[in-house]
């Protein structure tokens, strides 16, 4: 005599047991591949998640800023453009990151933004300079986008979009022979798809991980981390002017505040730095 259970397994030919099955392989790859992809950030020793190589990282990021400079208005000349090559040649020199052929372009865009993609690809808008000010105050924005780059911030927020996109079906099946796919989501996860130019929408630990890397990359290459207070200070009177910037809980960026006190608990070891890098 059959129970309802056996009889409801009938009605759906037998698969009642499937799914529950196949979740549960699905879970195991995706735990297993999470566990082996495991790395740390350099510096900080926090703990990463990465399913993505370097040199697709790489590819991809150079492929993205060929396709933003195309787009956007790109400033040639003038003392900007040479502020810019100097800070960024001096920082350059300061950090590791393995394949990048560094470039640093500055864009005609109002936008107070700026972005580095890997490959050591760096953009920055004419919109940041008025607050930047000078050298210290571009090396403090420079610093922390080289930073992202360097943490491979993106790479690690795409993993987590591939786990969580993919898992249901294994993520063995997901990371087959689709690179359209892994392209799509590497160049979502470095926000240059319609809004070219636009700041990676990393998370709050990923921003305050960058902000402290950042410093201590332009003090090693001779910029006084004590500047990056006072850029962050007129930030936040630049978000004052213009309403003020969202509450933290609605951002994934830090409240400048916040922002400012973490850098303030970094400096220490980043004037330390600054202090031996004066001394060479």
């Amino acid at each position: 005599m059959m129970t309802r259970m056996m009889r409801e397994d009938a009605r759906n030919g037998g698969t009642r047991r499937a799914p529950s099955l196949l979740a549960r392989v699905g879970v195991v790859l995706v735990l297993s591949v999470a566990l082996l992809s495991c790395a740390t950030a350099p510096e900080t020793g926090r703990r990463q998640l990465l399913l993505v190589s370097p040199n697709e990282e790489t590819g991809l990021g150079v492929q993205a800023f060929q396709q933003i400079k195309q787009q956007q208005p790109v400033v040639t000349r003038g003392r900007d453009v040479a502020m810019l090559q100097r800070v960024g040649d001096r920082i350059s020199k300061v950090v590791s990151l393995p394949n990048a052929r560094w470039e640093f372009v500055l864009f005609k865009e109002d936008a107070p933004n700026a972005f580095a993609l890997p490959g050591g690809k760096v953009g920055v808008n004419t919109g940041i300079l008025p607050i930047t000010q000078d050298e210290a105050g571009l090396a403090t924005v420079i610093g922390h986008e080289i930073a992202h780059a360097v943490a491979r911030h993106g790479a690690e927020r795409m993993s987590h979009g591939m786990l969580v996109e993919l898992g249901g079906a294994g993520l063995s099946a997901a990371l087959g022979s689709e690179p359209g796919a892994n392209r799509d989501l590497i160049m979502q996860a470095y926000g240059v798809g319609s809004q070219l130019g636009v700041m990676l929408p990393y998370s709050r630990t990923q921003e305050l991980e960058a902000d402290e890397l950042g410093l201590l990359y332009m003090a090693r290459a001779g910029y006084d981390p004590r500047a990056a207070i006072g850029f962050w200070q007129r930030f936040v009177a630049y978000n004052a002017q213009r309403g003020g910037a969202p509450p933290e809980f609605l951002s994934t960026h830090p409240l400048d505040q916040r922002r400012i006190a973490e850098l303030e608990r970094s400096l220490p070891q980043a004037v330390a730095e600054y202090e031996r890098a004066r001394a060479r």
